[in-house]
């Protein structure tokens, strides 16, 4: 074989170099195709794991308390109960996506940085490390926009007779502010997976997640807190701004209801600063587990 022959054989063709942002685009691209495809065989278990909290909570509250006589929404009589359903239901709305936010994405966080340390397998992708924390946000915000579609319809028709909620959709809050919350709380699970190591996930539950709940208005309006305080202060209603889920509720009861909430002009800006603080946090604390 002469060596022009060898040369011709040996010869190949090479195409267009790819960029570095579109190396980036196709890696995450297939990283959220992973998520789905993950999803899509654990459907049965993600509807359950969303709809029973909101379900039973709505079943109590709007079904048993009123069919046993037990005095939900304060003294108003029916028109009460049904105050507190459209304050409720707007409620488990916002619940649900934050709890999703934070399943999705702390949870599964806690699993990859643990023993098998599955994420240094995620991280060779050809993209920045950042990318990669910043693609589990983006998949939490899906999910979470997808069981706030669950739950909507569920909550909406779990009630005793004569207990229901008014449900008023005003459609630019709806498509702004709902995407808007699920990274919020998406962002916010990302700050918490990276945060706390995975044999002590449990203590994330009893010490973060409850309080947030508790005081996130998922019950009640903010402006109801007024009453609770100390001489001329309104300390509980003050305290409460910092949790991040009374404005996520405040904006589902301005997307979904017709009640009295927090200005969105309020609500807008906070929720993006909530976005901004989290993802900061996050993408650090992430960036500082995997190269350590």
């Amino acid at each position: 074989m002469t060596a022009q022959d060898f040369t011709s054989q040996s010869h190949i063709t090479i195409g267009p170099r790819r960029t570095p942002f579109s190396a980036s685009r196709s890696a995450l691209g297939a990283l959220l195709l992973r998520d789905v495809v993950v999803l899509k065989k654990d459907w049965a278990i993600f509807v359950l794991r969303t709809v029973v909290q909101p379900f039973l909570l709505c079943f109590v509250f709007l079904f048993v308390f009123p069919k046993i006589g037990q005095s939900v929404g304060g003294s108003g009589g029916a028109a009460g109960e049904r105050a507190f359903a459209t304050v409720l239901v707007a409620g488990v709305v916002g619940i649900s996506i934050m709890f999703q936010g934070v399943q999705s994405v702390a949870l599964q966080m806690s699993q990859e940085f643990g023993f098998t340390r599955e994420i240094e397998d995620r991280v060779q992708a050809p993209c920045p490390i950042w990318l990669v924390a910043f693609e589990k946000v983006i998949s939490g915000a899906i999910q979470g926009l997808i069981s706030a579609a669950i739950v909507l319809p569920i909550a909406s028709v779990v009630h005793a007779k004569g207990v229901s909620a008014a449900i008023s959709i005003h459609w630019l809050v709806l498509v702004t502010l709902v995407p808007l919350a699920c990274i919020a709380m998406g962002s916010l699970g990302l700050v918490l997976g990276t945060s706390f190591e995975p044999r002590n996930i449990g203590l994330m539950f009893g010490f973060v997640i409850l309080p947030i709940t508790f005081l996130g208005g998922t019950y009640y309006q903010w402006n109801r807190l007024a009453p609770v305080k100390i001489g001329s202060w309104h300390w509980l209603q003050t305290i409460v701004l910092i949790n991040p889920l009374l404005y996520v509720n405040e904006g589902m009861r301005a997307a979904f209801t017709d009640v009295p909430h927090m200005h969105l002009y309020i609500i807008y800006p906070v929720l993006v600063a909530f976005c901004v603080a989290f993802l900061s946090l996050g993408l650090r604390n992430f960036r500082r587990r995997v190269l350590s």
